[in-house]
């Protein structure tokens, strides 16, 4: 009588199997539903925005400092047009100094140069700024989304209608923001 209690008492190798199975199958299950390659892609997207919104912002503290674009010499520079320019690539002004400088703790420190360094060091999803250069015309900082939603997104603002100062070419854009898709650009 005793030895059929003892026996009783633990699990047998087929049912831990079959535990250990179905908790497998759970686990793969969670980790199919989350994505964490989707995840990661759409947090470095929204890093890429919240950098942009704080690179409009810097441009438009300096414009209102200044009366002048930091990508200007001064009021009377004839040049207002960015076109497409990739942030930490020959985005300069028209005497050759370096926007990023300019709007940097050695100019008018609208941002820290840790932000500069970051947003220009090596894996960083490269931003391009675009302003058409005519009056009232928005800058607009772009970057190649990532994630599936922020792709979804650019194309869906791509297929609405837009505003007159919007860079067309964001839209299907092969060179200018480094994607063959729809560029996500701010504001």
């Amino acid at each position: 009588m005793e030895n059929e209690k003892l026996k009783i008492k633990g699990f047998t190798m087929i049912e831990l199997l079959v535990v250990i199975a179905v908790l497998g199958i759970l686990a793969v299950a969670v980790l199919a539903a989350i994505n964490p390659i989707e995840q990661i892609n759409r947090g470095k997207d929204t890093g890429s925005r919240s950098d942009s919104e704080q690179l409009i912002g810097a441009v438009d503290r300096y414009y209102t400092a200044n009366g002048f674009y930091p990508w200007m010499v001064g009021a009377t520079d004839p040049v207002v047009s960015t076109g497409w320019v990739a942030v930490g690539t020959g985005w300069d002004d028209s005497a050759g100094t370096d926007v990023l400088l300019k709007l940097s703790g050695t100019g008018t420190a609208e941002v820290k140069e840790s932000f500069v360094n970051r947003i220009t060091g090596a894996g960083y999803n490269t931003l391009f700024v675009y302003n058409g250069g005519a009056q009232g015309n928005s800058t607009y900082v772009c970057f190649a989304p990532k994630s599936a939603n922020f792709v979804t997104e650019a194309a869906t603002r791509c297929g609405g209608s837009l505003p007159a100062d919007f860079p067309a070419s964001a839209c299907g854009n092969t060179t200018d923001c480094g994607t063959a898709g729809d560029c996500s650009c701010l504001p």
